[in-house]
Protein backbone atom coordinates (compact mmCIF):
# COMPACT_ATOMS: atom_id res chain seq x y z
CA UNK A 1 0.00 0.00 0.00
CA UNK A 2 1.18 3.48 -0.81
CA UNK A 3 2.55 5.76 1.62
CA UNK A 4 -0.11 8.96 2.37
CA UNK A 5 1.08 11.75 1.30
CA UNK A 6 1.59 14.55 3.83
CA UNK A 7 -0.41 17.47 3.63
CA UNK A 8 1.24 20.70 2.92
CA UNK A 9 2.27 22.71 5.34
CA UNK A 10 -0.40 25.70 5.47
CA UNK A 11 2.23 29.21 3.92
CA UNK A 12 0.50 31.00 7.22
CA UNK A 13 -0.02 30.05 11.20
CA UNK A 14 -2.81 32.40 12.57
CA UNK A 15 -0.96 35.08 15.07
CA UNK A 16 -1.66 34.98 19.16
CA UNK A 17 -3.82 37.75 20.76
CA UNK A 18 0.20 38.29 22.00
CA UNK A 19 1.52 38.56 18.61
CA UNK A 20 -1.19 40.71 17.49
CA UNK A 21 -0.42 42.93 20.06
CA UNK A 22 3.27 43.32 19.49
CA UNK A 23 2.93 43.31 15.63
CA UNK A 24 1.17 46.39 15.92
CA UNK A 25 3.45 47.67 18.90
CA UNK A 26 6.41 47.39 16.91
CA UNK A 27 4.05 49.17 13.54
CA UNK A 28 3.30 52.21 16.42
CA UNK A 29 6.80 52.22 17.41
CA UNK A 30 8.20 53.70 13.97
CA UNK A 31 4.85 55.35 13.26
CA UNK A 32 3.32 56.61 16.19
CA UNK A 33 1.08 58.83 14.37
CA UNK A 34 -0.35 57.33 11.41
CA UNK A 35 -2.06 59.42 8.85
CA UNK A 36 -3.99 59.21 5.72
CA UNK A 37 -2.55 59.62 2.43
CA UNK A 38 -5.27 61.72 0.85
CA UNK A 39 -5.26 65.72 1.19
CA UNK A 40 -8.15 67.32 2.55
CA UNK A 41 -9.24 69.39 5.20
CA UNK A 42 -12.83 68.87 6.26
CA UNK A 43 -14.80 65.41 6.68
CA UNK A 44 -16.86 66.45 3.31
CA UNK A 45 -13.77 66.64 1.23
CA UNK A 46 -12.54 63.29 2.86
CA UNK A 47 -15.57 61.56 1.95
CA UNK A 48 -15.07 62.83 -1.42
CA UNK A 49 -11.83 62.06 -1.67
CA UNK A 50 -12.29 58.25 -0.71
CA UNK A 51 -15.15 57.95 -3.07
CA UNK A 52 -12.83 59.00 -5.78
CA UNK A 53 -9.71 57.04 -4.71
CA UNK A 54 -11.57 53.26 -5.39
CA UNK A 55 -9.83 51.94 -7.82
CA UNK A 56 -7.68 54.69 -8.14
CA UNK A 57 -3.96 55.41 -5.94
CA UNK A 58 -3.82 58.20 -3.41
CA UNK A 59 -1.80 60.01 -5.34
CA UNK A 60 -3.79 60.12 -8.57
CA UNK A 61 -6.66 61.43 -6.13
CA UNK A 62 -4.13 64.13 -4.67
CA UNK A 63 -3.65 65.83 -7.79
CA UNK A 64 -6.99 65.95 -8.92
CA UNK A 65 -8.81 67.22 -6.24
CA UNK A 66 -7.15 70.67 -4.54
CA UNK A 67 -8.88 72.61 -8.27
CA UNK A 68 -12.19 70.60 -7.87
CA UNK A 69 -12.19 71.91 -4.00
CA UNK A 70 -11.24 75.31 -5.10
CA UNK A 71 -14.22 75.39 -7.77
CA UNK A 72 -16.64 73.45 -4.92
CA UNK A 73 -15.92 73.96 -1.35
CA UNK A 74 -19.05 72.64 0.27
CA UNK A 75 -21.61 69.86 -0.66
CA UNK A 76 -24.24 73.03 -1.48
CA UNK A 77 -21.67 73.79 -4.27
CA UNK A 78 -20.68 70.72 -5.85
CA UNK A 79 -24.03 70.08 -6.24
CA UNK A 80 -24.64 72.86 -8.10
CA UNK A 81 -21.48 71.76 -10.61
CA UNK A 82 -23.01 68.81 -10.95
CA UNK A 83 -21.29 65.95 -12.68
CA UNK A 84 -20.80 67.73 -16.22
CA UNK A 85 -18.97 70.38 -13.95
CA UNK A 86 -17.50 67.70 -11.88
CA UNK A 87 -16.27 65.59 -14.54
CA UNK A 88 -13.17 67.83 -16.06
CA UNK A 89 -11.71 68.34 -12.67
CA UNK A 90 -11.28 64.18 -12.53
CA UNK A 91 -10.60 62.83 -15.93
CA UNK A 92 -7.08 61.82 -15.05
CA UNK A 93 -8.82 59.71 -12.14
CA UNK A 94 -10.02 55.61 -12.91
CA UNK A 95 -14.08 55.23 -13.77
CA UNK A 96 -14.25 59.34 -13.25
CA UNK A 97 -17.44 59.32 -15.14
CA UNK A 98 -19.61 56.94 -12.71
CA UNK A 99 -17.27 59.22 -10.05
CA UNK A 100 -18.80 62.37 -11.03
CA UNK A 101 -21.88 61.26 -11.10
CA UNK A 102 -21.87 59.85 -7.43
CA UNK A 103 -19.85 63.27 -5.71
CA UNK A 104 -22.58 65.35 -7.70
CA UNK A 105 -25.68 62.93 -5.94
CA UNK A 106 -24.25 62.40 -2.76
CA UNK A 107 -23.56 66.47 -2.65
CA UNK A 108 -27.42 66.94 -3.34
CA UNK A 109 -28.08 64.60 -0.59
CA UNK A 110 -26.25 65.66 2.25
CA UNK A 111 -27.95 69.18 1.64
CA UNK A 112 -30.97 67.80 1.25
CA UNK A 113 -30.87 65.49 3.82
CA UNK A 114 -28.16 66.58 6.14
CA UNK A 115 -28.49 70.46 5.96
CA UNK A 116 -24.98 70.08 3.94
CA UNK A 117 -23.04 68.35 6.90
CA UNK A 118 -21.49 64.93 6.85
CA UNK A 119 -22.81 62.11 8.78
CA UNK A 120 -21.31 60.57 11.46
CA UNK A 121 -23.79 57.55 11.13
CA UNK A 122 -22.71 54.48 9.24
CA UNK A 123 -26.34 53.98 8.46
CA UNK A 124 -26.53 57.70 6.82
CA UNK A 125 -23.15 57.16 4.96
CA UNK A 126 -23.90 53.83 3.28
CA UNK A 127 -27.26 55.93 1.99
CA UNK A 128 -24.97 57.88 0.00
CA UNK A 129 -24.12 57.56 -3.90
CA UNK A 130 -20.72 55.70 -4.07
CA UNK A 131 -20.26 55.06 -0.49
CA UNK A 132 -19.97 51.66 0.57
CA UNK A 133 -19.02 49.81 3.80
CA UNK A 134 -14.88 50.31 3.47
CA UNK A 135 -15.94 54.29 2.62
CA UNK A 136 -18.09 55.13 5.65
CA UNK A 137 -15.07 52.61 7.76
CA UNK A 138 -12.58 55.20 6.82
CA UNK A 139 -14.54 58.15 7.04
CA UNK A 140 -15.80 57.54 10.41
CA UNK A 141 -12.39 56.48 11.71
CA UNK A 142 -10.71 59.59 9.91
CA UNK A 143 -12.96 62.61 10.57
CA UNK A 144 -14.49 61.41 13.60
CA UNK A 145 -12.37 59.20 15.60
CA UNK A 146 -14.89 55.65 15.60
CA UNK A 147 -12.99 52.39 16.00
CA UNK A 148 -13.64 51.00 12.66
CA UNK A 149 -11.54 48.70 10.42
CA UNK A 150 -12.12 49.42 6.52
CA UNK A 151 -10.79 47.01 4.68
CA UNK A 152 -9.34 47.61 1.82
CA UNK A 153 -7.21 44.93 -0.99
CA UNK A 154 -4.00 45.79 1.17
CA UNK A 155 -5.27 45.10 4.47
CA UNK A 156 -6.83 42.05 2.68
CA UNK A 157 -3.89 40.82 1.69
CA UNK A 158 -1.91 41.41 5.14
CA UNK A 159 -4.30 39.89 7.20
CA UNK A 160 -4.58 36.79 5.86
CA UNK A 161 -0.67 36.71 5.20
CA UNK A 162 0.30 37.68 8.24
CA UNK A 163 -2.19 35.66 9.86
CA UNK A 164 -3.41 38.58 12.11
CA UNK A 165 -7.02 37.82 11.01
CA UNK A 166 -7.60 35.31 8.50
CA UNK A 167 -10.98 35.54 6.61
CA UNK A 168 -12.60 34.42 2.68
CA UNK A 169 -14.11 38.44 2.46
CA UNK A 170 -13.46 41.54 3.32
CA UNK A 171 -16.45 41.56 6.13
CA UNK A 172 -14.46 38.82 8.02
CA UNK A 173 -11.26 40.00 7.99
CA UNK A 174 -13.19 43.12 9.26
CA UNK A 175 -14.73 41.39 11.93
CA UNK A 176 -12.01 39.34 13.30
CA UNK A 177 -9.55 42.43 13.26
CA UNK A 178 -12.11 44.21 15.66
CA UNK A 179 -12.16 41.65 17.53
CA UNK A 180 -8.40 40.22 17.94
CA UNK A 181 -6.53 44.27 17.97
CA UNK A 182 -6.47 45.50 21.31
CA UNK A 183 -8.75 48.31 21.67
CA UNK A 184 -5.68 50.94 22.97
CA UNK A 185 -4.62 50.10 19.12
CA UNK A 186 -8.06 50.72 17.44
CA UNK A 187 -8.18 53.48 16.32
CA UNK A 188 -5.15 53.74 14.15
CA UNK A 189 -4.88 50.41 13.45
CA UNK A 190 -6.32 51.02 9.81
CA UNK A 191 -3.65 53.33 8.79
CA UNK A 192 -0.68 51.51 10.54
CA UNK A 193 -1.68 48.31 8.41
CA UNK A 194 -2.58 49.46 4.89
CA UNK A 195 0.61 51.67 5.07
CA UNK A 196 2.22 48.53 6.06
CA UNK A 197 0.85 46.72 3.28
CA UNK A 198 1.05 49.69 0.93
CA UNK A 199 4.98 49.70 1.19
CA UNK A 200 6.33 46.83 2.85
CA UNK A 201 3.92 43.59 3.22
CA UNK A 202 3.26 44.44 -1.38
CA UNK A 203 1.10 42.30 -3.45
CA UNK A 204 3.68 40.35 -5.58
CA UNK A 205 6.44 39.87 -3.14
CA UNK A 206 6.62 40.95 0.92
CA UNK A 207 10.03 42.85 1.86
CA UNK A 208 10.29 40.87 4.94
CA UNK A 209 13.83 41.73 5.45
CA UNK A 210 12.64 45.79 6.33
CA UNK A 211 9.71 44.69 8.00
CA UNK A 212 10.06 45.55 11.77
CA UNK A 213 7.18 43.42 12.72
CA UNK A 214 8.42 40.41 11.11
CA UNK A 215 9.70 38.01 14.53
CA UNK A 216 5.53 38.42 14.90
CA UNK A 217 4.08 37.35 11.70
CA UNK A 218 2.63 34.33 10.96
CA UNK A 219 3.98 33.72 7.32
CA UNK A 220 6.42 30.55 6.82
CA UNK A 221 7.59 31.80 3.66
CA UNK A 222 9.04 35.07 4.40
CA UNK A 223 11.53 36.90 1.97
CA UNK A 224 15.34 37.68 2.59
CA UNK A 225 17.13 40.88 1.23
CA UNK A 226 17.90 40.71 -2.34
CA UNK A 227 21.59 39.55 -3.05
CA UNK A 228 22.10 38.56 0.57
Amino acid sequence: MPPVPKRPKARTRAMSRTDVRSFLKALARVNPTPESELHFGNPFELLVSVVLSAQATDVSVNKATPALFAAAPTPHAMAALGAEGIGPFIRTIGLWQGKAKNVAALARLLVERHNGEVPADREALEALPGVGRKTANVVMNVAFGAATMAVDTHIFRLGNRTGIAPGRTPLTVEQALLKRIPPEYLINAHHWLILHGRYVCKARKPECWRCVAAEWCGFREKSVMPGA
